[in-house]
């Protein structure tokens, strides 16, 4: 199979002839890849980010869910009308890090953002951090445009675009209008709980917002092969009822949309999650869910995910990202693959994956390890459904 194929198989809940693989090298590899400084791909666009993830995706030959990658941006005219025009300054240059700031004039008076986003030489970039926290004065005292930036279609036919770069190597999806984020960050969790009588006109908002953004991509001539509606650390900044009570509602009409379209869903949520494992299976129809971090990061145990979940959604985890991927030897490496394909790949509907994102340094011999180890102890018997695990 192709991994395209391979991945549409165990998407629908097929037996693919082998477990698919996918580690997570989402951000830090592929720019690592490209030889240039990270704000060049960040900020600049050199190249796009999702062009150089699928340039990665290729070299290492894996099964690419590349999911929400691809920065769609379909304008809304509404919100476009009232939008400020906004533009990006350079407020602090080191050999180690940029400082953006965005401001627009009004009145003839400069007003600038509260915030700035860092772009490093090495890291990936830090969003809305406060000046102060980093030394720098709300209102900047010098600043210079910033200039350079490379632009790409990031409509549809950049969509189409970056469809035909992947080609059989995977699949692509976008943001499909909810996330099970509703809140992040400290401002949030006040907001939740200063203005209790406002959750469930979040909530409508929130379903009518998705709706309305996914009859956008479906009238697309081009589609995309999946729909992301997951958000990083959704249990982290928020508690169980939060998300039920504000994010669910839009996700699960998210969910019944794409599937009556015919598309799958996908969720990651980095932190705990074994509470969200249990709700999108048992009350969504979602098709696929990661990273599956176990603890500390995490609370998941993917052998107890699988038998009680594995027939209604599809697990892609966990191999430890520092422990194992990073620090870990090669032998180390191939022994956790064959324990997460021992305990989740019987029966199909498993990805083996990573309990989120792989290091920048993570040795490449440790991601071939991964790799071919799904490629040959997790090789299907297609009359059984379990894994040959080497024989055969």
């Amino acid at each position: 199979m192709t991994s395209r194929e391979r991945l549409l198989t165990v998407l629908r809940g097929d037996i693919p002839d082998c477990v698919p693989v996918m580690p997570d090298f989402s951000n830090m590899i592929p720019v690592k890849m490209t030889g240039k400084p990270f704000w060049q791909v960040y900020l600049y666009n050199d190249p796009p980010h999702w062009e150089a993830y699928v340039n990665c995706a290729k070299f290492f030959n894996v099964d690419s869910l590349m999911d929400g990658y691809f920065p769609l941006h379909l304008p809304d005219p509404d919100a476009a009308r009232n939008a400020p025009p906004w533009q990006d300054f350079i407020v602090s240059r080191t050999s180690e890090m940029l400082v953006v700031q965005s401001s627009y004039v009004d009145n003839g008076k400069r007003v600038w953002a509260p915030h700035v986003r860092v772009y490093y030489v090495a890291d990936p970039p830090t969003h809305s951090v406060k000046p102060e926290k980093i030394g720098l004065p709300p209102v900047p005292t010098t600043w210079a445009p910033v200039e350079g930036v490379k632009q790409f279609d990031r409509g549809p036919a950049g969509l189409a675009r970056a469809k035909a770069m992947l080609g059989d190597q995977g699949l692509i999806g976008v943001w499909g209008g909810a996330s099970t984020c509703a809140f992040s960050g400290e401002d949030g969790v006040y907001q939740y709980y200063d203005n209790p009588d406002k959750h469930e006109k979040w909530a409508r908002d929130r379903v009518v917002a998705a709706e309305k953004h996914f009859q956008r991509i479906m009238a697309m001539p081009v589609k995309p092969d999946f729909i992301a509606v997951g958000g990083s650390g959704t249990l982290i900044w928020q508690t169980v009822e939060m998300f039920r009570k504000v994010a669910l509602p839009a996700v699960k009409r998210v969910i019944e949309l794409a599937t009556a379209a015919g598309l799958p869903t996908h969720v990651h949520s980095c932190g705990p999650e074994r509470e969200l494992v249990k709700i999108m299976a048992e009350e969504t129809g979602l098709t696929v869910i990661d990273p599956l971090e176990i603890p500390p990061m995490g609370d998941c145990n993917l052998a107890e995910l699988k038998r009680l979940y594995g027939k209604k959604i599809t697990l892609k985890g966990n191999l430890h990202t520092t422990e194992v991927m990073l620090r870990g030897s090669v032998k180390d490496v191939i022994a956790a693959s064959k324990k997460a394909i021992d305990d989740a790949g019987d029966g199909g509907r498993f990805v083996l994956s990573t309990g989120d994102q792989c290091g920048r340094d993570t040795p490449f011999e440790n991601l071939y390890a991964m790799i071919e180890t799904a490629r040959t102890y997790g090789r299907y018997d297609q009359a059984t459904g379990k894994c040959l695990r080497g024989q055969g």
